[in-house]
């Protein structure tokens, strides 16, 4: 669906390098939406894997599969979320035509939603918005908007991160990565957009998946700090660099996993770049840098 970090890419107040080539030419380097993807056990019925500000541009990337029986047609059987961050759920507003719209996360994200950002009760006033708890590591059924088993199960897990800016008080729970099964198929995706550090336990966990999207936010720890637009380092905004000394790429590429992919990628991350070195030290170690429309069938 989408595969850039809050604010897209070229990121519409940015000229660094990596924007500056974007507008200049295209070509070499692709122009992406805010991160997001859609996952289905049938390939009409989807579930959203977060809600950026772009859901509407991205819905258009879903197949068709003709004319809808009805005038009113909702592709999107429900929304999981792995965070309450706005460039995951402000979405979740501008899907309020769908006057129901489960969503699948944590107590406390939801809680963050409903107390902090105050997106469930805007969308509230115009839709039923269920939220269907996930506890963590704890198997959840993903099911139709009619109740009907989906044949998809997704377990929620903790990753290293801190809480918005807005909610510094959100409790446990409030970053989170899912693994979904295909039960019939037996496949297993892992979805982590949003991670500060790899621990064994950790790994061992994403190595069960097929495919692997994950957060590739930052190339190195200072990239912020080295073109002057921030104070923070990566690992200080929760974002395991790819490309540092014990940073993302070194340790995933270990996995087994069938597909590595690098999703919530900020407009500063020169893996952007086609022809860059860090893209083609990416494409070496046996990973891939997502791409808006990237469709993988298991």
């Amino acid at each position: 669906m989408g595969t850039a970090a809050g604010g897209g890419f070229p990121q519409w107040n940015c000229w660094c390098p990596c924007c500056e080539v974007a507008r200049r030419d295209p070509g070499a380097a692709w122009h992406r939406t805010q991160s997001s993807a859609a996952i289905s056990a049938d390939g009409r019925r989807w579930f959203l894997l977060n809600a950026s500000p772009d859901v509407r541009e991205q819905l258009d990337r879903l197949p068709s599969n003709g004319p809808p029986a009805t005038i009113r047609h909702v592709p999107i059987e429900g929304v999981l979320l792995t965070d309450a961050e706005l460039d995951h759920t402000l979405g979740v507003v501008l899907l309020r035509e769908a006057r129901y719209l489960p969503i699948y996360t944590t107590g406390a994200i939801g809680s963050v939603l409903d107390c902090d950002s105050r997106i469930l009760p805007v969308t509230r006033a115009f839709a039923d918005v269920p939220l269907i708890e996930l506890p963590l590591e704890t198997p959840v059924e993903l099911r139709y908007r009619d109740g009907s088993a989906s044949g998809l199960v997704v377990e929620a897990f903790t990753v290293a991160a801190g809480p918005p800016l807005f909610a510094p008080r959100a409790a446990d729970g409030h970053t989170i990565g899912l693994l979904l099964r295909d039960q019939e198929r037996e496949q297993v995706c892992a979805f982590v957009p949003g991670c500060g550090s790899l621990d064994p336990s950790l790994l061992a966990r994403l190595a069960q998946a097929d495919v692997l999207l994950f957060d590739g936010t930052f190339w190195t720890d200072r990239e912020l700090l080295d073109l002057g637009i921030s104070s923070r380092t990566a690992r200080e905004m929760d974002h395991l660099p790819i490309g540092d000394p014990g940073g993302s790429l070194e340790q995933l590429a270990a996995l087994p996993c069938r597909y590595r992919i690098y999703t919530h990628i900020n407009n500063t991350n020169p893996v952007l770049l086609e022809q860059s070195a860090e893209r083609a030290a990416v494409t070496k170690a046996g990973l891939m840098v997502g791409f808006d429309g990237l469709s993988i069938s298991l």
